[in-house]
């Protein structure tokens, strides 16, 4: 199985979501960082489940455990190990899909891939296995103190954040249950999730990431451009669905003219429709990027299917499920995004004595 990111800096991990524990490697992490263990722990909290009326009401405290790798609150630069224990697991909940498969999931192909499956909770394809990506990212925006990372809910079903993202505060992100940063759009959005949850359904939703003060330079053409490696790591996200970055698909309605980014004399350009990233290397201005979340395919309520055999059967979620995913996925973009410039970072100063 393919569970390492990155390139230089790594992360391999492991755990399912009704095993013992979760946890993972850091390899490559520079020695002498002084590490702030609350920052990654507060990282986590906002990730967890149980958090407010429109998540999962799974109570898990979600607490990192560094193995090694961490010694007197420095960073050595051996592997960094940990793990995080699952401590609310109600297995019996998933009995009635052992034989059969939902629709939307994994669990068919994850069946035919190898042969038998982990029905309880999703097994590894649960999206408990982010918390994972949230503590190497924890640290990664540690080791990058100078660049900005605010992710946030842009959207949920029809109701979008109308405001462009430099209008917006981003110190109000976390001031809402979805996290957006503006008041009156949260307000609705909101509403939409409870409604969605009353009906036993659940909506989908889009995340928008602002990257601030990223240096000229970070990217490894050809085939690790920075707009790629983040492209990459956002795909892998639970429940994702696309990727854009700049003007994205839009940019396909403009003319060459109309889509330029012009420079001013400061190296700066007039626009930004580039998103910040010109042959796949960063340019100094702000990169942002939106990612495009499915509704959870778990719903309570009946839905046709097949069991293991090809027979119909019906099936029903039950338990505790996100009716949309976006709020608690916030965290794991800004996590995952800090972790690919984390690790283009280090390789960037490979690439000129100047970056010494």
């Amino acid at each position: 199985m393919f569970n390492t990111l990155g390139n230089l800096l790594s992360l391999t991990t492991f755990g399912e979501s009704h095993g013992v524990a979760y946890g993972g490697i850091i390899n490559n992490f520079p020695a002498g960082l002084t590490v702030d263990l609350n920052k990654v722990q507060y990282e986590l909290n906002r990730r967890k489940p149980g958090q407010s009326a429109i998540v999962t009401q799974r109570k898990e405290s979600d607490t990192v455990k560094f193995l090694s790798g961490i010694f007197d609150g420095k960073t050595t630069g051996t592997p960094i190990g940990f793990i995080i224990e699952n401590e609310n697991q109600k297995s019996k909940d998933y009995d009635h899909i052992a034989q059969a498969y939902r629709p939307s999931h994994a669990d068919f192909t994850y069946d035919q891939k190898f042969g038998l499956r982990d029905y309880r909770g999703g097994g590894k394809s649960s999206a408990r296995e982010t918390m994972n990506w949230v503590v190497a990212g924890a640290l990664a925006k540690q080791l990058l103190p100078e660049i900005e990372i605010n992710a946030y809910v842009s959207s949920v079903g029809d109701i979008f954040c109308e405001k462009p993202y430099q209008a917006l505060d981003f110190s109000q992100t976390e001031s809402n249950d979805v996290r957006c940063p503006d008041a009156e759009t949260a307000e609705k959005m909101i509403a939409r999730i409870k409604e969605i949850k009353k009906e036993g359904n659940t909506i989908g939703g889009t995340i928008t990431c602002v990257i601030k003060n990223v240096p000229v330079g970070i990217g490894e053409p050809i085939f690790s451009k920075l707009q790629a490696e983040l492209a990459k790591a956002m795909l892998n996200i639970n429940a994702c669905k696309g990727f854009e970055y700049g003007s994205g698909f839009c940019g396909a309605k403009m003319t060459g003219k109309e889509h330029n980014d012009p420079f001013n004399t400061d190296f700066s350009t007039k626009s930004n429709l580039s998103g910040g990233i010109q042959g796949g290397i960063s340019n100094g201005m702000d990169i942002y990027f939106r990612v495009a979340f499915k509704p959870v395919a778990t719903i309570l309520r009946p839905q046709d299917s097949i069991d293991k055999e090809g027979n119909p059967v019906i099936v029903e979620g039950k338990g505790r499920h996100d009716p949309c995913v976006v709020p608690r996925a916030v965290p794991v973009v800004e996590s995952l995004a800090a972790f690919v410039l984390a690790d283009l970072f280090l390789i960037n100063k490979t690439r000129n004595i100047n970056n010494f």
